[in-house]
């Protein structure tokens, strides 16, 4: 008997280890693949900084293997950022069984479209935020300092504004959420908004450097993402609640 209600569980784990190294190994063979390439891609994410830099200025590399560990470490973030539908897949098999049909019939589109805002958000920061964020730190500067940007900083700074920006693109799925769970309701979250206005900014100084450029650039599309969620969310009410009224107490 004992051995008919472990088997279940062993077999899940078995499942979940099975496509914990599929994720691994598609991230490994990205990996792969693009790191050849890797001094190439690191010009291509650094160019918003180094389009602006003076002539007289350069990137440098403070530690000794910086040169290698800088673009080793840009591939592999990458490889995860591109193989992140793919693990996405494998955990929504692992947990789509367990599901009722009603579930399954939000969590698709969620899935989707959570995987489509996260790009999007680190196509906002890529193209709008960093420019705007390296022309103001390249001439915020005083006149005599040479500006001399290493190349683990520029790293670890892009991907800081990459991950804030692509999860905060997240807010309208987690508002949509949190209102078809009941933890909140749609009046709760529009009496709330000048609280949540306010914590968009508060985030926004926690997350971004500290410059009223970047903590804006993050703020209002953080508070304009809400207000799409909430809307999305009171567009669900309606057919639920008609759904209720049609069936009989």
């Amino acid at each position: 008997m004992s051995q008919d209600q472990e088997q279940p569980l062993i077999a899940h784990l078995i499942e979940l280890r099975n496509r914990l190294l599929r994720s691994i190994l598609v991230v490994l063979v990205l990996f792969l693949c693009l790191f050849y390439f890797a001094n190439d891609l690191y010009l291509i994410l650094v160019e918003p900084l180094s389009s602006l830099l003076p002539d007289s200025s350069n990137m440098i590399a403070t530690g000794v293997a910086s040169p290698f560990l800088v673009p080793f470490k840009m591939t592999l973030v990458l490889a995860v950022l591109l193989a992140v539908p793919f693990i996405l897949h494998q955990i929504w098999s692992f947990i789509a069984p367990g599901l009722y049909q009603h579930e399954k019939r939000f969590a698709i589109p969620l899935l989707v479209t959570s995987i489509v805002l996260f790009y999007s958000g680190i196509a906002f920061a890529y193209f709008v935020v960093l420019p705007l964020a390296f022309a103001f730190f390249t001439a915020a500067g005083p006149e005599g300092i040479s500006f001399l940007p290493d190349i683990s900083n520029i790293l670890n700074f892009i991907l800081k504004i990459f991950f804030a920006f692509g999860i905060a693109f997240e807010i309208p799925i987690a508002t949509f959420l949190m209102v078809l769970t009941g933890i909140t309701t749609v009046e709760s979250l529009s009496e709330k908004r000048p609280y949540i206005f306010v914590g968009c900014f508060v985030v926004g100084m926690l997350v971004t450097p500290p410059d009223v450029i970047s903590q804006t650039i993050l703020a209002v599309p953080m508070w304009l993402l809400f207000e799409i969620g909430v809307l999305c969310a009171r567009m669900i009410k309606a057919p639920e609640a008609s759904a209720n009224e049609q069936d009989p107490a």
